[in-house]
């Protein structure tokens, strides 16, 4: 079980349980996530912003109307940043004010703005969580998706003995990594091109472009997620990829395109996210090209097409490719799907600056023969995972 990649937003509110949830934040991140707090006034009176701020190594989040914070639309930042929701422990009026929509405070605020999975774990006393009316607060929030973490039953710190108990910090992190185990790509072989190729022109130079290999590395966490069997074929890179997958590194388009072609044999799955090279240097200069005041003039030929070749193959898996475009972006992408023989294409505006290559962030439109489904700006993370759905609807 595994969180590494996801980002996770820890809701503490006022019950004396709040002291284990630095030990929540601990739990969260040896399983590899990334955790914020959001600290209600409640929960303040039982855990110091300080000593969660100190454990989850990131700024604790207690005010809506904090300003700096607003400057960025703070709330809708952060329910764009998580992956899942948890709100340990949850309070018989934090689950009230849940069940009635309430966006007064910071929590539901987020709560609201947030498209991700929210989990709670009540803590409280036992005979209030035994009470008709939190019991049929909880039925209201299980009815719209928020999924329950039951609380234990022992005694508690009142004295009384029955449920109502926060569970243990390490039962309730792998709770949480649940979510993210599925099995919609099990025993799928799926093989993805990554990051930007590089075409020389002498030792020291060459031609590239602007690709992180943000997409694809996503992509690849998205897969492995859902049980896929992934190889990587990746060019030029500044993220760091998932060690489960078979790493093939290739450079230039002409390596990059011998590692697929070797590859892609048994595949079930082939998708090309990888900003290929459309042109290579006629002829690489052994040596430096040393400067003159002349004007330098180099030959560049197409590089073989590597989208194009696997959708020809006799025996070709599902082709996905990726269309980078920066004008006349839906007519491109048609053209592309239409002559690149593939299954799909996903376009995204690469002229936008808060988009594409070097972001964390795109927005993209899924295109097939019958439909065109637009994924909203989010994370490449979520993006990735709706991609992941989409596959699985509409062609597996």
């Amino acid at each position: 079980m595994t969180l590494t990649n996801k980002n996770i937003i820890l809701a503490v509110s006022g019950s004396i349980a709040a002291y284990k949830t630095p030990d929540i934040v601990r739990r969260l991140q040896d399983l590899g996530a990334q955790v914020r707090v959001i600290l209600t006034q409640s929960g303040a009176q039982f855990i110091t912003e300080l000593s969660l701020q100190v454990v989850s190594k990131n700024k604790v989040h207690d005010n809506l109307w904090d300003k700096e914070a607003e400057l960025a639309i703070g709330h809708i930042e952060l329910a764009k940043w998580a992956d899942a929701i948890l709100i340990a422990p949850a309070s018989a009026n934090t689950i009230a004010n849940l069940a009635s929509g309430k966006a007064g405070d910071l929590l539901g605020s987020v709560v609201l703005a947030s498209d991700c999975p929210i989990l709670i774990a009540p803590a409280m006393n036992q005979q209030m969580y035994a009470a008709n009316s939190v019991q049929a607060n909880l039925k209201t929030l299980l009815k719209r998706q928020v999924m329950l973490i039951k609380p234990d039953s022992g005694k508690q710190a009142c004295g009384d003995i029955g449920e109502g108990r926060l569970g243990d910090p390490s039962a309730i992190a792998e709770q949480v990594g649940l979510l993210f185990q599925n099995t919609k790509l099990s025993g799928k072989k799926v093989l993805i091109t990554l990051g930007a190729t590089i075409e020389a022109i002498d030792p020291v130079r060459y031609i590239s472009n602007h690709s992180s290999g943000k997409m694809g590395s996503a992509l690849t966490n998205a897969c492995i997620e859902a049980g896929a069997q992934v190889t990587l074929v990746h060019g030029n890179i500044s993220v760091t990829l998932n060690q489960k997958a078979q790493l093939i590194p290739a450079m230039s388009a002409r390596e990059m395109y011998q590692a697929v072609m070797d590859n892609i044999a048994e595949q079930d799955i082939f998708i090309a996210c990888a900003a290929v090279s459309d042109y290579s240097i006629q002829n690489i200069k052994k040596d430096k090209i040393k400067k003159s005041e002349k004007n330098l003039i180099l030959e560049l030929s197409p590089t073989q097409d590597i989208l194009k070749s696997v959708c020809q193959l006799t025996k070709k898996p599902l082709c996905i490719g990726f269309a980078a475009e920066t004008q006349n972006l839906l007519e491109n992408a048609k053209n592309k799907l239409k002559n690149k023989g593939c299954d799909a294409i996903i376009l995204n505006d690469v002229s936008r600056d808060d988009l594409g290559f070097k972001s964390d962030e795109n927005e993209v439109l899924f295109l097939d023969q019958k439909n065109t489904i637009k994924i909203e700006k989010s994370s490449k993370q979520k993006l990735s995972r709706k991609i992941v759905e989409i596959l699985v609807e509409n062609f597996l």
